[in-house]
């Protein structure tokens, strides 16, 4: 069985205006570093936060950073044919009954379109907020980055509310 396609307004792709705000948000805030702070420098903004300028020619944490630039193309790809996904997986779901999925799912994709107009324009993705514990830093990130593990988040919050669901459904309809 096939799921439904609704209609635009209640389908999930309403909700793409939040993945617009990501890359919006995403991107000015990178023109802002760029300009305001030279590359490797850093403002200290708070105790454990550092506000820096950095690049990232890797995926998350620098992986693969040092392969030679063909990780440029390589996650560039990746991320047009998961937002292609999105974009189709949106489009399917009822904005009625599946807000906490659509939510995770748009921010994704924003993330996802956000860092890779960086890939696009500039060969690497722009990192800018660095947390720290005293001496033990986190990998730099920014607001794609961001939006992508606070959707990420929202899916796997989404699948275990609805498994939980489905369980109690089972239970009640098949009282034992």
């Amino acid at each position: 069985m096939s799921a439904p396609n609704y209609a635009w307004r209640e389908s999930g792709l309403r909700w793409v205006w939040l993945a617009l705000v990501v890359i919006l948000l995403d991107q000015l805030t990178k023109f802002w570093i760029v300009a305001s702070i030279p590359n490797g420098g850093a403002v200290y903004a708070l105790p454990v936060l550092n506000i820096i300028h950095t690049y990232n020619p890797g995926a998350a944490w620098s992986m693969f950073a040092n392969a030679g630039g063909a990780q440029r193309w390589v996650f560039s790809a990746l991320a047009v044919v998961v937002s292609v996904v999105l974009v189709y997986w949106l489009r399917r779901l009822s904005l009625g009954s599946q807000k906490l999925l659509i939510t995770g799912l748009t921010l994704i994709l924003g993330g996802a379109i956000g860092n890779v107009l960086d890939r696009l324009r500039i060969g690497h993705v722009v990192d800018f907020i660095q947390v720290h514990w005293d001496n033990s830093y986190f990998p730099a990130f920014n607001i794609a980055d961001s939006a992508i593990s606070v959707g990420a988040t929202f899916v796997i919050l989404d699948a275990l509310l609805e498994s939980q669901r489905e369980r109690k459904a089972k239970a009640k309809a098949d009282p034992k």
